[in-house]
């Protein structure tokens, strides 16, 4: 993690440090429920079987932050097939199953298709600034002969194409049907992280 230079001038230090925390007040809200009702868009046609068959599972796990944000992963196969794992500061903790369509799998990866590595390496979102104790997610798309393709993504690393993408995530919950089960959720004697 590189340090940025704080300016000697000392009326450009407010503008800045003013930006930085609205920034970091903006993200710490991301650990905050949406209550928020999904957007109406138009759904994909759905995939026919044979489409199912070549087509990747995609996985999104949700890390730890500095505060209590919830810690889970969720999988969504081609079928709509939707599993989720909550392992810390979520409503359910362990697995749990929904089935979804398969439009609502075209839609996610559709809307995840400009964030894909190359198939069967791992790549890493760039930043144009960084913001410190932030969750890391990590999404996977696993192709059924079991190449996995992967995209480290820190929520702290801010971009514009960051900044959507970090909105995508926040929304999944919504979008996949997960959010009372992602919900946040500290229970007494669980620390952080």
């Amino acid at each position: 993690m590189s340090a940025n230079p704080v300016s000697a001038n000392p009326l450009s230090a407010g503008p800045i440090r003013i930006a930085l925390a609205a920034a970091a007040m903006l993200s710490l809200g991301a650990c905050a429920a949406n209550g928020a009702p999904p957007a109406t868009a138009a759904q994909p046609a759905p995939q026919s079987a044979d489409e199912q068959g070549t087509a990747d599972t995609i996985a999104v796990s949700v890390g730890p932050c500095f505060g209590f944000c919830p810690v889970y992963t969720v999988a969504l196969s081609p079928a709509g097939t939707v599993t989720f794992t909550g392992e810390r500061h979520t409503a359910e903790l362990g697995e749990k199953t929904r089935q979804a369509s398969p439009a609502e799998y075209r839609a996610l990866a559709t809307a995840l298709a400009a964030y894909r590595p190359a198939t069967g390496t791992t790549g890493e979102t760039k930043c144009d600034q960084r913001i410190s104790d932030q969750s890391h997610s990590r999404i996977t798309w696993t192709a059924p002969d079991g190449t996995v393709t992967t995209l480290e993504h820190d929520k702290g690393c801010r971009s514009a194409e960051n900044d959507r993408l970090n909105a995508l995530l926040q929304d999944l919950p919504t979008r996949l049907g997960i959010e009372p089960w992602a919900r946040q959720t500290t229970r007494p004697g669980v620390s952080r992280g």
